[in-house]
């Protein structure tokens, strides 16, 4: 083994390690639903100074800001950590920007809403990735193939037919538990 070949194909890079960690979530996803999360807690709460002024934007449902503020939050670090569940994730944060436009401040002015509605699209909207597939024995030297070529006629292969094993018919016992499908109709009594 030479200092050239990596000791094991599947541990990526130092530098790419947060390159594969986010293609395998819906990475922006969650971002865009927690920074939609921020201002939808932040403003019911929050107050602004002009001069001397204070600019309170206080409401009475301002718990309700609060919650739906962090469950987005959550929502998001969900679909981060727990990519599974990113379609469930993408509605609850759809439901909860939709919620927030009466509760809080209009949806954190518009901001926090639109953030959260576009997250939650995304997270509802993405698909993983399929898996490559990689061949240990085919190397490519980098010229281009017979079928990649311009004005080559794509091959088709011809399978032997005695590489190919025969189906056999499955051989079960007939019992009174047993259902005959029929031709995949069943009928009752």
């Amino acid at each position: 083994m030479s200092a050239e070949i990596p000791a094991s194909r599947e541990v990526p890079e130092k530098e790419n390690r947060f390159k594969v960690w986010r293609q395998t979530r819906p990475f922006w996803a969650g971002l865009f639903t927690m920074i939609g999360g921020v201002p939808i807690a932040y403003l019911p709460y929050g107050d602004m100074r002009l001069g001397n002024v204070t600019l309170a934007m206080q409401t009475t449902a301002g718990a309700g800001a609060l919650i739906i503020g962090v469950l987005l939050i959550t929502l998001g670090l969900t679909m981060w950590f727990q990519p599974v569940v990113r379609v469930f994730a993408g509605i609850a944060s759809i439901v909860l920007a939709l919620v927030s436009i009466p509760v809080s401040n209009f949806g954190g002015l518009v901001i926090g809403f639109l953030f959260a509605l576009v997250g939650g699209g995304m997270s509802a909207a993405w698909a993983p990735a399929p898996p490559v597939e990689e061949t240990q024995d085919a190397e490519h030297d980098g010229r281009p193939e017979a079928s990649d070529e311009a004005g080559a006629e794509p091959a088709t292969e011809v399978v032997p037919a005695a590489l190919v094993p025969e189906q056999r018919e499955a051989e079960q016992q007939a019992t009174e538990t047993t259902i005959d499908a029929n031709g995949g109709r069943n009928s009752a009594g």
